[in-house]
């Protein structure tokens, strides 16, 4: 099959990758892999394979254009794609968000407001499907063993294109070998290369000398290009320095003629601009990806006066990136600079290992002088972004820097990672950092203490909270050893294991924590500081845990009114928890309006800051699901937010996930709310299994779901089988929280209703009295749980013939109905009725 000839005028794919540069290359000689490619590609077309045809490797020699080659095929073909997409693969964390930042041009959630890990695995999901688009190109640069990227290289309806030196892709995909240039390709190159002329004798012998390698013929073409050498002089030079390259006995790792030609344009550059080949240097301890020029620009403050002679000086600094781009040591764009991975390895091979860890120790300070500002700031997460795939490179090697202001930088790229919500990364670089401070500065170093801390608080978002719970204990141990209790970072320890307790479900011992922690801060940093109204949130939500819904609604309310008033110090990300915390309170309060509308304004603000997708604001629009259940003529409406959250979730998140299992709950009880118990059933008896996997096995949400599931087993007909449910996990509420909690009293109403509907009508009253007194107790006689109770044991009294005191208390509880939801409530009006009222339970962020 012949390939097809290049349009004049060739429409742009829907979605094409950014940093794509084609090559001013000849690739006559080429047109046979791009026919090997291009057939592979029109199968899926016409459908000529019964199956997906395997992807392709372009395998070969460094130097020799395996790239050029990948990015000539992706401009030639463009039009018959919607999706062109680039990859660097030298790095698996790398891979990851590189796939993850196609996914909001695929209309799936961003990285930013999902975390990377559950960004790019939607994306391969999307790509397999071929859902949005169906006819996309991938292409895998720099890829290393195959193994690395099993289950990150989609089969479906698009092309997949991978670039590697490594020989065993062959036994894994179709390989294409790329060879070096045949003669006629090089010497017609040279000629295009240099613009004042050289003859064909002369680019034959040039040719010859560089072994046709097109790495090497652009090296010594720009060379020539710049200076206007005679060939007969660069040979010379080349021999003296291929014979020196000889003498130093290194591994061939790189062929002599590429290294010989890449020395002596380095050679060249250094007699015109020594400051240049500093620059070079900086630039191959980073990693190979775009390298932001901001970068040196933004680390004017460097400490080193080298390094800040050249930074600080915009003019000079201009003039070295001009040079290095005049001699093809670097690629230009507009924001960026690129080295190619092979230079760079020269030129650290080309040090000694002195030199390259002060080259490499300079480069972390330079990094850490130009330090974006706080990332609690998402406005300043782009400029973090662009960092990352250097952070993540293991040339940079940041966790060996011993430097404060490395390390701070190096933190700092962990709480970024945690902020924007990519959290498998943040773990992984905290776990990475922490592991390799600890081996150079000993366990108790406060960085090392930070590192631990940032891991443990990823390690709890990931939903991994025996880990988290670990860590953190541990952890502050140490801390209060070494820095002793009033110690900022031991105070941030206290908060993140206040947030393990209440993971762990010991939540009166998160609040007594918090409480202490508190009078902490106010001593240390005073009452109107952000880190104090930090604990005031933490103790906002131990109060909910706890029942004290009124005191909860208080201080939700006392925390988000400093906030919003405050200009600096506090996230948005805070701000939402506080908004959230404050609709969750009233609901529980029993203010279901109130609710609905400060829960508005919540999911509002999640969305206008932080992204319809970001978890706060998925979260806070559960919550407003939730109270939208409350309202009769809301039902509609919170059914639709309970689906759209829980497929959200689901896809986002995963089937395990915390927030997916909340969800789920709160579509199987607006299912059942609406009459749908029979559907609701499945969706619960799947979800109440989970919740011991992940919260462990004593965990009171655990129980307040199982009572869920029993509550919708006695409405499809099985009273027996919901008692059966229900009496463990009282048991097990009574034990963890003591029976005088709404957790535990919403399992007890319902327990009383299955004893009732099983014919115990003494047991059904005994406990519905009991669970009165304590639920007026804990809540007041007009809550929303102490009503429903009471509508209940009204039933009950009557069926054990207490008329009498069956018709006292309807009588108050229909006064209490009428002065809080209103007469016409559906409740009031099933308690006037002498119909059963069944609570339920939502699990509440921790």
């Amino acid at each position: 099959m012949t390939v097809d000839a290049p349009r004049t005028a060739r429409a742009v794919p829907t979605i094409w990758s950014p940093n794509l540069p084609r090559q001013n290359k000849n690739f006559t000689g080429r047109a046979a892999i791009f026919e090997q490619l291009r057939s592979g590609a029109t199968s899926k077309i016409t459908a000529v394979l019964p199956e997906d045809p395997l992807p392709h490797a372009l395998q070969g020699l460094g130097g020799v254009g395996k790239t050029a080659v990948a990015v000539e095929y992706a401009y030639r073909y463009r039009s018959e794609y919607e999706l062109v997409w680039w990859v660097p693969a030298d790095e698996l964390a790398l891979v990851r968000s590189s796939l993850a930042a196609l996914a909001q041009r695929l209309g799936l959630a961003s990285a930013t407001s999902t975390g990377i890990e559950t960004a790019a695995a939607a994306v391969l999901d999307a790509l397999r499907r071929g859902d949005p688009i169906s006819r996309w190109l991938l292409i895998f640069d720099n890829a290393d063993q195959p193994e690395e990227l099993d289950g990150f290289i989609p089969r479906g309806p698009g092309d997949v294109l991978i670039t590697s030196r490594n020989l065993r892709w062959q036994s894994v995909v179709d390989t294409i070998q790329v060879d070096v240039f045949e003669r006629s390709e090089s010497a017609e190159f040279l000629v295009r290369r240099v613009p004042r002329g050289i003859s064909e004798s002369d680019a034959d012998r040039l040719a010859d000398q560089l072994g046709d390698l097109p790495l090497a013929l652009e090296q010594a073409g720009a060379l020539q290009a710049v200076t206007g050498m005679p060939v007969d002089e660069y040979l010379r030079l080349l021999d003296a320095h291929v014979t020196d390259i000889m003498a130093e006995g290194k591994s061939p790792e790189y062929p002599r003629s590429m290294t010989a030609a890449w020395k002596l344009s380095v050679a060249t550059v250094r007699q015109q601009l020594p400051e240049a080949v500093e620059l070079l240097r900086y630039c191959a301890f980073l990693g190979p990806e775009p390298i932001p020029r901001d970068v040196f620009a933004r680390g004017t403050a460097a400490p080193e006066p080298r390094m800040s002679d050249l930074t600080a000086n915009p003019i000079l600094l201009a003039r070295a990136i001009g040079e290095l781009s005049r001699f093809a040591l670097v690629k230009l764009d507009e924001r960026t600079i690129s080295v190619h991975r092979l230079i760079q390895a020269l030129i650290r091979d080309d040090l000694d290992l002195k030199q390259q860890e002060r080259y490499r120790h300079e480069v972390h300070l330079i990094l850490a002088a130009g330090t974006p500002g706080s990332p609690e700031d998402s406005s300043q997460w782009p400029f973090y972004a662009e960092l990352l795939a250097h952070v993540a490179s293991p040339v940079t090697q940041l966790e060996r820097c011993q430097d404060p202001a490395g390390r701070a930088f190096a933190l700092d790229m962990v709480r970024y990672l945690y902020r924007s919500g990519d959290l498998a990364s943040a773990k992984q670089f905290a776990d990475r950092f922490a592991e390799q401070w600890t081996r150079d500065s000993g366990p108790d170093h406060p960085t090392v203490l930070d590192a631990r801390r940032l891991l443990g608080n990823a390690c709890r978002e990931l939903g991994e909270y025996s880990t988290a719970y670990k860590v953190i204990e541990e952890t502050l141990l140490e801390s209060r050893n070494v820095l002793g209790e009033r110690d900022p970072l031991t105070l941030a320890l206290r908060n993140a294991r206040g947030a393990d307790l209440r993971a762990h479900g010991d939540f009166r011992a998160a609040q007594a924590l918090d409480e202490e922690t508190l009078d902490i801060h106010e001593a240390v940093f005073g009452d109107d500081d952000p880190q104090t109204w930090r604990v005031l949130s933490n103790l906002a939500l131990d109060y909910g845990l706890n029942s004290s819904y009124e005191k909860a609604r208080d201080l939700h309310e006392e925390v988000y009114v400093k906030q919003k008033g405050a200009a600096i110090g506090v996230s948005a990300t805070e701000t939402l928890n506080s908004l959230s915390g404050l609709a969750r309170a009233l609901r529980l309060c029993g203010k279901f309006f109130d609710a609905r509308d400060v829960g508005d304004e919540a999911r509002d603000f999640g969305r206008d800051r932080l992204g319809s997708e970001h978890y706060l604001t998925l979260r806070a629009t559960n919550d407003l699901s939730v109270a939208l259940r409350r309202i009769e003529a809301a039902h509609e409406e919170a059914l639709e937010l309970a689906n759209y959250v829980y497929e959200l979730s689901k896809r986002l998140f995963g089937e395990t996930n915390p927030d997916t299992l909340a969800a789920a709950i709160s579509l199987t009880n607006i299912q059942r709310v609406i009459g749908q118990a029979d559907e609701a059933i499945a969706l619960a008896e799947s979800t109440v299994a989970e919740y011991p996997h992940v919260y462990g096995p004593d965990h009171p949400y655990n129980y307040g779901c199982a009572g869920n599931l029993a509550l919708l087993k006695r409405l499809t007909g099985d009273a027996a089988g919901a008692k059966k449910i229900n009496e463990p996990a009282l048991a097990g509420l009574d034990s963890k929280l003591t029976r005088d909690h709404f957790y535990s009293l919403t399992v007890a109403i319902n327990l009383a209703s299955d004893f009732a509907m099983t014919g115990e009508t003494a047991r059904a009253r005994a406990l519905g009295e009991d669970s009165l007194r304590r639920t007026r107790n804990l809540l007041g006689e007009q809550n929303p749980l102490a009503l429903e109770c009471a509508a209940n044991l009204v039933v009950d009294l009557r069926a054990d013939g207490a008329d009498e005191d069956a018709d006292r208390l309807l009588a108050e509880t229909l006064a209490h109905y009428a002065a809080t939801l209103g007469p016409d409530h559906p409740e009031a009006r099933a308690a006037a009725a002498g119909e059963r009222i069944n609570p339920d339970f939502d699990p509440p962020p921790i």
